[in-house]
């Protein structure tokens, strides 16, 4: 970390994971946005990292799967043929064990099929056993969940236990001036492999994290001006945000964090630990 003092650096760092802007956090600690710029990616490496380390052989018997939309540089409609293929419309791919509330894959890209088989074959990694498997009818899924999660037991195929939800929604007219989400008028659930639960067959725990995810990232947050100016910067903060979520932040929940709640961790790290893992191990 340099000649930061690193009670600066704790103190930004937490600050990222609240929410805060890069420009505010300038503010507060008296960090440059180019230094809090170098310490997001740094900090991305570390999380990366220890994601990769720490979820391995994870036991669970549903994971819920969604997809969060955000940008890069420029919403869509002003991306021009002169703009790199990253700028423009950029996807977060998540899972999430509504049991433990445990975030043990994402992925940030586009949403299409080869992002698809991204984050299911990182999934597929940090999980041991059979799952049930909890989507919405986005295509791009079908050949990564079957290619991912089927096994072959010397006959033929065994399929995951997969099932989808689908919610139509009902617009209603508002007054000038006013948002509001719009209302669910109908849920059709449909098991697409295996032998899903279908009473269990659900996106509402994804979705709840992902409305999480908006209020403590700037950089997704719904009706805003802030936003990631590279695909490398968003990555890098949407991984110290889950490996914060994981191992640092307790959730209300289960009264602890989903690591420990997993039982991946003896015990919940300190945003101090947190803060030393980022300088041992984000170079």
């Amino acid at each position: 970390m340099g000649r930061t003092a690193t009670d600066k650096i704790a103190s930004a760092v937490g600050a990222i994971t609240e929410g805060m802007s890069l420009r505010a956090v300038s503010r507060v600690t008296g960090l440059s946005r180019t230094k809090l710029g170098d310490l997001v990616l740094q900090a991305g490496r570390a999380s990366e990292r220890l994601l990769d380390e720490k979820i391995r052989g994870f036991r669970c018997e549903q994971v819920e799967c969604d997809e969060l939309h955000t940008f890069i540089k420029k919403r869509r409609m002003r991306v021009k043929a002169k703009d790199a293929p990253e700028v423009g419309d950029a996807w977060i791919w998540v899972g999430i064990d509504p049991d433990s509330k445990l975030v043990p894959a994402h992925h940030v890209g586009k949403r299409g099929w080869l992002d698809a088989q991204r984050f299911t074959r990182q999934l597929r990694a940090r999980i041991e056993g059979n799952v049930q498997l909890n989507t919405d009818r986005l295509m791009a899924y079908r050949a990564a969940i079957l290619g991912e999660f089927s096994t072959w037991n010397g006959e033929t195929w065994d399929r995951p236990a997969w099932g989808t939800i689908v919610k139509r929604y009902e617009v209603e007219v508002l007054d000038e001036g006013r948002y509001s989400p719009p209302r669910v008028v109908s849920v059709e659930r449909r098991a697409e492999s295996g032998n899903p639960d279908m009473s269990r067959v659900g996106t509402s725990h994804v979705e709840s994290q992902n409305l999480t995810f908006r209020m403590r990232n700037k950089r997704a947050a719904r009706l805003g001006n802030a936003f990631s100016k590279t695909l490398e910067h968003l990555r890098a903060a949407t991984a110290t945000y889950y490996a914060h979520y994981n191992f640092v932040r307790a959730h209300s929940t289960v009264r602890t964090t989903p690591a420990v709640a997993a039982g991946l961790a003896a015990q919940p790290m300190s945003l101090g630990e947190f803060v030393e893992w980022i300088g041992d191990y984000g170079r």
